[in-house]
């Protein structure tokens, strides 16, 4: 993707079912499951670069001992600041305590981090919001052991504002308005009163205070507190949780929007957010790593006891088709043949607009993440271009020469690494700057490779705001002198905001929405504008499940060609000498490539959860009376 878009965030979770001991003999180390973790976390820094997090806890410690650790960083580099800290501690306690290099039952009783249950979190702040308070994991801290409660997820609930005056409701004062603290105050609530319920009944059976505890924490039912507490939850999450006693829970949405797989044997039990990263980080085939059914919990007791309970019931799976397109990573063999497939798929589009002509076309790709959807279009144009020699040698079998047959043969697809990001600038030039000469240089161009004969064609992951590719990547292209630039893009048309994890809450911030809004005024059709506005605000006091998607009605009077031609003209300036088109997958296409993965609100306005309805139309009416607000 080209644009600079905030991605999705990524979850960690690990619990180790061996005492630590077990680990330092076989792998040399007590400190195992912090080293899985940095790897588990780092394998997902695709997943964020504002801030991470990691908390950890001790199982079977004494009264006045930590039992809890945690650390967050919103540095540059914020895995690796976390990690450093970490290691820092440890060796300086090491270091200071030579005589306990290999005493295991000295080194958790001392040395914070070591534990046998860890969270860790990567994050990208949706919200705009940076700072230290923002990062996962978030802490609910009690003196009672089964009271604290750490949560880190990939989520954002679309009715944060509901949930917050249900807490008030509860008696509650919710120190901020924001989603994470809400879901974590709900799951508390309800954890208090379930450990108050158990207590009683443990006072009723004669138990004192100090012996209640060890039954509170074997009888617990988190099963039973997610159940009551996400009652009215609305949104796409994946969701960890860490109770301070030892127990443990990932909870995922019921429609499968936000993804999470996990992975059991009789060491450990992990969950992360993709698939290859546990067959990466513990070396497991990619049929022993699951994928959590949406709707469903896997639990974790503290005695070790691992279940997999539903929580809330299953919608029709929705899982985000940009997990397939962008954000996780390609080393899964699904994503990979997925993208493989996208790329194959649009390639008669792409044979449309060069006229077939292959012999003067050069293949490329923008960013490195559309590579594999690259492979897959320069693959099946090599089966047209192999057609193409068939069917001539067919032909002309009779009079073909040897020179003319070897002339055939020796003409191939032509692709060639045309621009390379400078990712040194990209970073130096802020998101806000407006330094266009700047921006215009994100990328470096390969000059000597096109002719002014050629067509370029160029494949990108997906076209958002547009804004790179106006600024930098067309007239970059441009430069080469191509006779006409062909842009790709392996995902359909953008053309409604997303509400539940990535940073798209804005209308007027697509590109597509803008083309439209061109489309209606050039054709005197602006009046549906106003009528759309006036359906949205008799939605306002709706409930959810009645709220109608009237944004699509300013689609419906063009063709997606008619708007993929406007947002060409558009993204050209005025010097711009190709010729320049531009292409879209359609949203049949990718429901073929990506057949389990079919949330494609993005494209299509469908949103899998009542709330979606309501955030579209919202970021509309904020759009039409010109206010600069999220609609979530």
């Amino acid at each position: 993707m080209s644009d600079n878009l905030k991605h999705e965030c990524g979850i960690a979770l690990l619990r180790l079912k061996k005492p630590l001991q077990y680990y330092k003999d076989k792998y040399g180390t007590a400190f195992y499951g912090i080293q899985k973790m940095y790897l588990l976390m780092e394998k997902q820094h695709n997943r964020g670069q504002d801030g991470a997090g990691f908390a950890s806890i001790k199982f079977d410690v004494e009264p006045g001992q930590r039992y809890i650790s945690r650390v967050r960083s919103n540095k540059s580099q914020p895995i690796q600041d976390i990690f450093a800290q970490i290691n820092e501690r440890i060796n300086e306690d090491l270091a200071n305590n030579p005589e306990f290099q290999n005493d295991v039952a000295w080194q958790k009783e001392n040395i914070p981090y070591i534990g046998e249950l860890f969270l860790g979190h990567v994050r990208y702040g949706t919200f705009g919001k940076n700072s230290i308070e923002s990062v996962h994991p978030f802490l609910r801290q009690n003196n009672w052991m089964h009271r604290n409660l750490i949560v880190a997820g990939n989520f954002n609930m679309t009715n944060v504002k509901e949930l917050f005056d249900n807490l008030v409701e509860l008696g509650q004062h919710p120190k901020e308005l924001a989603d994470t603290v809400t879901v974590m105050e709900k799951i508390g609530h309800f954890l208090d009163d379930e450990v108050t319920d158990l207590y009683q009944e443990c006072k009723n059976n004669g138990l004192s205070k100090r012996e209640a505890s060890p039954v509170i924490a074997e009888k617990l039912d988190i099963a039973k507190i997610l159940i009551r507490a996400s009652k009215n939850w609305d949104g796409g999450f994946a969701m960890a949780g860490l109770l301070g006693h030892g127990d443990a829970f990932v909870f995922r949405d019921p429609a499968g929007i936000r993804p999470a797989f996990f992975y059991e044997d009789d060491e450990i039990v992990v969950v992360a957010s993709e698939r290859p990263v546990i067959q990466t980080v513990f070396n497991v085939p990619f049929e022993k790593v699951q994928e959590l059914d949406p709707g469903k919990a896997l639990i974790i007791k503290k005695n070790g006891s691992f279940s997999l309970e539903e929580i809330l019931e299953p919608l029709e799976k929705k899982a985000c088709s940009f997990e397939r397109i962008y954000f996780s990573r390609g080393s899964d063999a699904e994503i990979y043949r997925e993208r493989k497939m996208l790329g194959k798929l649009i390639l008669p589009a792409v044979l449309e607009a060069i006229e077939n002509d292959t012999d003067n076309t050069v293949f490329s790709y923008i960013p490195n993440t559309a590579e594999t959807s690259f492979y897959g279009m320069v693959e099946a144009a090599q089966d047209f271009l192999n057609q193409r020699k068939n069917k001539y040698i067919l032909t002309n079998r009779k009079t073909l020469t040897k020179e003319k047959l070897e002339e055939i043969l020796s003409v191939k697809i032509r692709t060639e690494k045309v621009a390379i990001k400078d990712a040194k600038l990209r970073t130096f030039i802020t998101e806000d700057s407006s330094r266009d000469d700047l921006v215009a240089h994100v990328y470096d161009v390969t000059y000597g490779v096109i002719n002014p004969s050629d067509n370029l064609v160029i494949i990108d992951d997906s076209i958002v705001r547009g804004t790179t590719l106006k600024k930098s990547i067309i007239r970059m292209m441009d430069r080469l002198n191509p006779k006409r630039i062909v842009i790709v893009s392996s995902a359909p048309q953008i053309r409604y905001p997303d509400c539940y994890g990535i940073d798209m809450a804005k209308l007027e911030g697509l590109v597509a929405f803008r083309a439209v809004l061109e489309l209606l005024k050039e054709n005197n059709q602006y009046s549906i504008i106003d009528e759309v506005y006036k359906k949205c605000k008799l939605q306002e006091k709706f409930k959810d499940g009645e709220i109608v998607n009237y944004v699509k009605e300013i689609y419906a009077p063009f063709t997606d060609q008619q708007v993929s031609d406007k947002i060409a003209e558009m993204l050209c300036s005025s010097d711009t000498k190709a010729e320049v088109k531009i292409i879209f997958q359609t949203v049949g296409s990718l429901h073929i490539a990506c057949p389990n993965h079919l949330g494609d609100w993005y494209f299509t306005g469908n949103y899998p959860t009542p709330g979606g309805n309501r955030v579209v139309n919202r970021a509309f009416m904020n759009f039409y009376e010109g206010k600069d607000a999220r609609a979530y």
